[in-house]
């Protein structure tokens, strides 16, 4: 196995997590702290967008365990799993405190078993930061931590969603870096998440500079660079249709052997500028862009918001 195949099986994963809605909507709790957030019509075509998803997905090589959420109590922003679990490639299971009520609801032991029988994982350690609920301190799993996992540095915007006392008690635990910044949005609001603005790949990260100061972006940017990424800048523009929520996955390609798939929306794919898109192909092996105008616009979330990875040990995988 080669170095490259060893670092994109650090980096990316080709087991995701993806729950099937039963009660989406618009939430307007939610919305308080998210601005990507649109109240509408339309809530019935966030399944049939769901399900393609996940067909698109399996047709790259994608395995997922598609766990169905349930009507009672109503969940309607379940479909976004990463904000309250994730699944690392020692066994470790995170749960994460939440800030709306609504979404606490979304930590079912069901979903967890779903993914120890479907795909393998076995969770050997239990990190349960959902006591911080109690404080008013909040970190919303992969939407607040841009994860640099090769080489464990985790990136965090400040947000209402986020605060450093439990960022750092993460850090600590999983034994990661951190660096958290400053971000917002053109009428200087604070992204609500990480994941709208930053993402972060075996070889490549894109970044709403323009969200940041000055000082953050030189910080950010020197640290991403020495760690050997090709800093990508987006602007506003991409970023409101979400480009800056993608997330890298790992493949198997016949010719290609182990390979890296970006996955991203149409939407976010439309607002790419053609350098952008040239420079993030050169760095990826495969693009895929799915349409979720729905869940975009009801949700305020995109496909990177759907997928919570799941890492499973080197044994599992060979399995």
């Amino acid at each position: 196995m080669s170095n490259e195949e060893v670092t994109l099986q650090q980096c990316a994963t080709r087991w995701v997590l993806m729950i099937r809605p039963a009660a989406f909507d618009y939430n307007p709790e939610t919305a308080v702290t998210n601005r990507m957030q649109k109240p509408g019509a339309g809530q019935s075509s966030a399944l049939s967008e769901f399900d393609a998803c996940v067909q698109a997905l399996h047709s790259e090589g994608v395995m997922v365990c598609a766990a169905d959420d349930t009507p009672q109590p109503p969940k309607p922003d379940a479909i976004f799993p990463n904000n309250w679990v994730s699944f690392h490639e020692d066994g470790t299971l995170v749960l994460y405190p939440m800030q709306a009520e609504s979404r606490r609801r979304e930590r079912r032991p069901e979903v967890i078993d779903a993914v120890v029988k479907q795909l393998g994982f076995k969770v050997t350690r239990t990190v349960d930061l959902t006591h911080y609920e109690a404080s008013g301190r909040f970190l919303e799993g992969t939407g607040s931590l841009v994860l640099d996992r090769c080489n464990r540095v985790a990136y965090a915007c400040a947000s209402p969603r986020t605060h450093p006392d439990v960022l750092d008690d993460w850090a600590r635990q999983m034994g990661y870096h951190w660096m958290l910044f400053d971000a917002l949005d053109r009428n200087g609001v604070p992204y609500y998440h990480t994941n709208v603005m930053m993402c972060v790949g075996a070889r490549m990260a894109v970044l709403g500079t323009c969200a940041m100061s000055p000082e953050d972006r030189g910080r950010v940017i020197e640290k991403l660079e020495m760690s050997g990424h090709d800093v990508v800048e987006i602007e506003y523009d991409e970023i409101e249709q979400f480009a800056g929520n993608m997330l890298e996955l790992a493949v198997w390609d016949e010719a290609l052997g182990d390979a890296r798939l970006l996955v991203m929306s149409d939407a976010a794919r439309r607002s790419i500028r053609p350098e952008v898109y040239a420079r993030l192909s050169a760095n990826t092996d495969y693009t895929l862009s799915v349409p979720l105008p729905t869940i975009e616009r009801l949700g305020g979330g995109s496909v990177r918001c759907m997928l919570a990875e799941v890492f499973l040990p080197v044994r599992a995988r060979a399995t």
